[in-house]
């Protein structure tokens, strides 16, 4: 279904389509009029319909022609290089992160053993240094994917649901 149909399904005008998902009115027409849609868009938008962005995305794909289905395709490469783009600065920044400890945690210590020989204060500093830069390491390499795509959707449907909510008591105060 694309998202005319979503939307009229539900009787919704563009406008309150486009104010239930946080976007503007323009984007909304854009997207019906055949336009590709971001993934910022396309997550507000799945959390709206209650659906996920890979339903949507193959939903825009089957609604266009083919030649719309082209310029899909190449945005969802630019997507993919973008994302694959975004890795590797991730990695690079892990790695200089993790350089700057192999280099500066020794002089610590170093320093740390001519300075107080008997206090091992250099622990303190090391310890957490070499804790951030596992959870750095699992992050980048995708163990923790506590804050991913799935977190932001859900995040997104919970403060969709308060404002609806809140909208819901405002109207029945008015009446």
């Amino acid at each position: 279904m694309s998202i005319i149909g979503r939307r009229t399904e539900r009787g919704w005008t563009q406008e309150q389509l486009a104010e239930a998902a946080g976007i503007s009115t323009r984007t909304v027409q854009r997207l019906e009029a055949g336009r590709t849609a971001n993934l910022e868009s396309l997550k507000c938008l799945a959390a709206v319909f209650e659906t996920n962005v890979a339903t949507l995305i193959e939903e825009q794909k089957m609604a266009h022609s083919a030649e719309d289905t082209h310029l899909e395709d190449d945005n969802s490469k630019s997507y993919l290089e973008s994302e694959a783009i975004k890795y590797v600065k991730n990695l690079k920044d892990f790695y200089k992160h993790l350089i700057v400890f192999i280099i500066v945690a020794p002089c610590l210590v170093a320093f740390n053993a001519w300075l107080t020989p008997g206090v091992w204060w250099v622990v303190w500093a090391i310890g957490p240094w070499a804790f951030a830069i596992a959870m750095h390491l699992l992050t980048v390499f995708g163990f923790l994917k506590f804050f991913g795509p799935d977190w932001e959707q859900r995040q997104f449907q919970k403060r969709m649901r308060e404002h609806e909510l809140r909208n819901s008591k405002a109207d029945f105060i008015k009446k």
